[in-house]
């Protein structure tokens, strides 16, 4: 992944677990759009507090039920990337992997580059040089 320096502030998604089968796969955003993109894909009657894990269906905003899930916001700087985050905590489906991922596209968000939420990690001071390394 090439690194742009504008780019960092862009809201990024992708899925966080690894390919294959497997009965939970997680959809992670990150950046300044990432919780609202969130309500728009998992609306609420009332706020989610940050890192708490919550029940929500999410949806295309014409109301299309894609899944239900769990959601946790993660209000930066407490999380992973120094950012606000999202996590969809999903079925394992790659269907509903993709639906999720395109719909936060629609939105707003850009597909992730390959490694570029521990970039972020490591930009903003939340992983030293070892531990991003590490990772990979």
């Amino acid at each position: 992944m090439s690194y742009r320096p504008e780019s960092v502030n862009d809201t990024i998604v992708a899925c966080a677990t690894a390919d294959g089968a497997g009965a939970v796969a997680i959809v992670r955003l990150s950046g300044p759009q990432a919780i609202e993109i969130s309500k728009k894909l998992a609306p609420s009657s009332k706020p989610r507090a940050s890192h708490r894990l919550g029940r929500a269906t999410v949806q295309k905003p014409c109301g299309a039920v894609l899944d239900d899930a769990m959601v946790v916001h993660m209000v930066g700087p407490r999380s992973y990337t120094g950012q606000d985050s999202v996590e969809f905590h999903l079925h394992g489906s790659k269907a509903i992997v993709q639906a999720v991922i395109a719909e936060a596209k629609k939105l707003g968000a850009r597909l992730a580059g390959p490694g570029e939420f521990t970039l972020r990690a490591f930009l903003n001071g939340r992983l030293d040089l070892a531990q991003a390394e590490a990772v990979g």
